[in-house]
């Protein structure tokens, strides 16, 4: 290994040290049941459940491959400053309505929001099977994420096979030792160091080559005068296509499994008021990220396909001392390592309480079902191993692959507050016949006009949803009217 790569890579293993004991001391004290793992404990305060949302959010997606889509592709790329403000306005009412109903009826996975909403266990188990599957190419492109980070900062001298076993390891352990508290607790050692990364990048390398962000965004209007403009109509990613994918993600913002456990987590509704309007802050990261992109377009041009998401990193490494590469690196990997944390323990919860305990009577005791979690973390971990070995997508498209499907869990959530006629017949049929349209148009996107293929899905699902609901009627439970009530209130 030659020293500029052991100096980088030193320098990340040290900062994952460093963040690793801030987990473990901030739960070295505290009983690991499944509430303890899974939700926290339900007590995380507004701060918390700031930096815990965030490092959920902002990614090594964030971190690289906005910039990768800004390096590829230039204005397409700012749908994902427009998804994430729309998605907290919406959270900013959706959230404590979800919270409510989960603290009064003691609700620990995503899955048993609908079992209990719609009195049905089968719903439950679905649910749970879609979201299991769904996670594995999001917890993929934090996997992807670190093994081109490991890669870049070991300056050509690490495989990258090894890389992503390294990057499996990494993920299961902080899992493993974590549980929620503590991946909540690393958030605050990852934001930091990532705002600080963003910092250097977005304005420290457009200075140091343009003498300025604007002198930059002149050479960049010379050289690519159509880099900043959306395509119109149906084109690639033109307009239609802009909406349409805006509107699905900002709708599924928070339906994933993960997002769920974390609104569980909160300690009042008014802590995930408050985080949804503190939250917004980092879309400034954003735009700083996409100065990045822009600016490796213009010193190394040339990167097509996946190689796009190293693009900043390429001028780092190039043009920066290593240890400045060791602490981009080591920013990174947190950027990947905590929320894949977040996913995979929140995978292996919703696996163990719904499939295993619900569907089969298995691991139901809590110490049963705690162990049962941290095996499962394993299996979700090395799934989307698996997975990445067949991968040949941008960190982008991966994301996209995990909106398409898990935004079809919308109009159920929607409906458990808005429509009581719904039944669990009616968000069945359109759970699967959204995500059949999805995948099937996914696979021929002419057809679609430029509409994103998730959106069409989406409205296949509120069809059907509405469609069977009205041909089927419910059974009436205990607990409907009260139900019916709270939800109400909440949404006020």
């Amino acid at each position: 290994m030659n020293p500029s790569a052991a100096l980088a890579l030193g320098i990340v293993s040290a900062i994952l040290a460093l963040t690793g004991a801030i987990a473990l001391v901030a739960v070295r004290r505290v009983r690991m049941d499944p509430q303890q793992f899974l939700v926290g404990g339900r007590s995380f305060g507004t701060l918390l459940l700031w930096v815990l949302m965030a490092g959920e959010i902002y990614t090594s997606f964030t971190f690289l491959g906005a910039a990768g889509w800004a390096y590829g592709l230039g204005a397409p790329a700012f749908y994902i400053l427009a998804y994430g403000t729309c998605g907290y306005t919406i959270g900013y009412f959706l959230l404590p309505a979800i919270w409510q109903v989960a603290k009064e009826r003691g609700l620990l996975t995503a899955p048993d929001f609908f079992a209990d909403r719609y009195r049905s266990r089968g719903l439950g188990i679905a649910i749970a099977l879609v979201q299991f599957t769904l996670v594995i190419p999001y917890v993929t492109l934090q996997l992807s994420g670190l093994r081109l980070i490991l890669t870049m900062a070991g300056y050509g001298s690490v495989d990258s096979t090894v890389a992503v076993g390294s990057a499996f390891v990494l993920m299961a352990l902080f899992v493993l030792i974590a549980g929620l508290r503590g991946t909540a607790w690393a958030s605050v050692v990852k934001d930091i160091l990532i705002v600080g990364a963003v910092l250097f990048a977005g304005i420290a390398i457009p200075v140091r080559f343009f003498g300025s962000p604007a002198q930059m965004f002149d050479r960049l209007i010379a050289t690519h005068p159509a880099m900043l403009t959306l395509a119109s109509g149906a084109a690639t990613h033109g307009t239609l296509w802009y909406v349409s994918t805006v509107l699905l993600t900002a709708i599924g913002f928070y339906m994933g499994a993960h997002s769920f456990n974390a609104t569980y987590s909160a300690r009042s509704g008014d802590a995930l008021r408050r985080n949804a309007m503190l939250l917004p802050l980092y879309q400034l990261v954003l735009l700083l990220v996409f100065f990045a992109g822009f600016a490796a377009l213009l010193i190394v041009p040339g990167l097509h396909g996946t190689a796009v998401d190293r693009s900043f990193l390429l001028v780092v490494q190039r043009y920066y001392p290593p240890w400045v590469m060791g602490t981009i690196a080591g920013a990174g990997c947190l950027a990947a390592l905590v929320p894949a944390s977040a996913l995979i323990l929140a995978n292996a919860g919703v696996f163990v309480k719904n499939v295993l305990g619900d569907g089969f009577g298995i691991a139901t005791g809590e110490r049963a079902r705690t162990f049962a979690i941290r095996i499962l973390v394993l299996v979700v971990a090395f799934a989307a191993l698996l997975y990445w070995f067949d991968a040949r997508q941008t960190l982008v498209q991966m994301l996209l692959v995990f909106y398409d499907g898990n935004t079809q869990i919308a109009p159920a959530v929607f409906a458990a507050f808005l429509w009581k006629r719904a039944t669990a017949w009616g968000v069945a049929a359109g759970i699967a016949g959204g995500l059949s349209v999805a995948l099937y148009l996914n696979g021929d996107p002419a057809f679609l006009h430029g509409i994103n293929a998730g959106f069409v899905g989406l409205a296949v699902n509120v069809a059907l949803l509405i469609a069977v609901s009205l041909l089927t009627q419910r059974a009436n439970g205990p607990g409907d009217a009260g139900s019916a009530a709270v939800n109400s209130k909440a949404l006020r």
